[in-house]
């Protein structure tokens, strides 16, 4: 019988992990680093034990519980192949299950409403639940998916700062303090791009929204573009007698003010967020189990 339930949000950037207790109260919390089940699923198992036994340690309680406890992974990279199942069987739990990151982003905001929702972190996902039916689109990896994440804006900015020092687009100051970063050397710009992790991009995002902020033409074309792709996804999933959209993530409030009037009249406050949701699910989980062996 498992007595602790644990919520893990794996992100491209950090893992976060929460643990409730019978009364379905979160009791602890922790972190640890990135957990890319895609492309790097070692570090990604080790970051999400490693998280948990901080949500353990948190709460003031054995950290080898966690090995007696159901888990709910929430994380990008589920929906593709066989990296989900693979990442469950070797998950230290006594039960787990492996969902989708927009399916515990989609349960953290909306609860059991519907509505839909749209996480833009260093990865970025959407969800949407209709009469109890639930849609997911997105989330496929910023190298050919992943629109207004913080890895696909640092991508587009390195892309668009060698077409600059190539001369084909007009340099700002923002092209220019990224070549200055790689000494003005394409080459090391392509070195870094071809070994950085999405994280690794994804530090650029902050610059960009700044830049943007003050004007810079190549930072606004970036973020507006990025803002269209949100908008299209959104209309995507809308239906006319929806009335809830919900952001989450670390860009989510950076974007509010970039979107199409009518999708910011529908912005609501989430319920929650994503990790919230990871243990609504594992609370069940957690309850079934209970059941089952009553």
């Amino acid at each position: 019988m498992t007595k602790y339930a644990i919520g893990i949000d794996g992100g491209g950037t950090s893992c976060r992990a929460a643990v409730a207790d019978a009364t379905g109260t979160i009791v602890g919390r922790g972190v640890a680093g990135a957990a890319n089940i895609m492309s790097d699923p070692d570090g990604a198992l080790e970051n999400i034990v490693r998280s948990s036994r901080a949500a353990f340690e948190d709460a003031g309680l054995d950290p080898s519980l966690a090995e007696h406890s159901a888990a709910v992974l929430g994380v990008a990279g589920a929906n593709v192949g066989l990296h989900g199942e693979k990442i469950r069987t070797a998950l230290p739990f006594a039960r787990a299950d492996v969902v989708t990151d927009s399916l515990i982003a989609l349960q953290g905001a909306l609860g059991h409403s519907d509505g839909v929702v749209g996480a833009f972190g260093t990865g970025s996902v959407y969800g949407a639940r209709r009469n109890g039916k639930v849609t997911e689109i997105g989330g496929w990896g910023f190298v050919i998916g992943d629109q207004s994440s913080g890895a696909r804006l640092g991508r587009d900015l390195l892309e668009i700062a060698l077409l600059a020092h190539d001369g084909v687009e007009t340099d700002t100051p923002l092209t220019r303090i990224v070549m200055a970063e790689f000494a003005n050397n394409p080459q090391d710009v392509v070195e870094f791009a071809h070994a950085a992790k999405p994280r690794e991009f994804a530090r650029y995002a902050p610059v960009v929204f700044e830049h943007a902020t003050a004007g810079d033409a190549v930072a606004t074309r970036i973020v507006a573009k990025a803002a269209s792709d949100i908008d299209r996804s959104l209309d995507a999933l809308l239906w006319p007698e929806c009335d809830t959209v919900c952001l989450l993530g670390g860009l989510s409030g950076a974007y509010r003010s970039w979107l199409s009037p009518a999708h910011r009249a529908l912005l609501a406050e989430p319920k929650g967020d994503a990790l919230q949701g990871a243990v609504s699910f594992a609370i069940a989980l957690a309850a079934e189990d209970e059941r089952c062996c009553a």
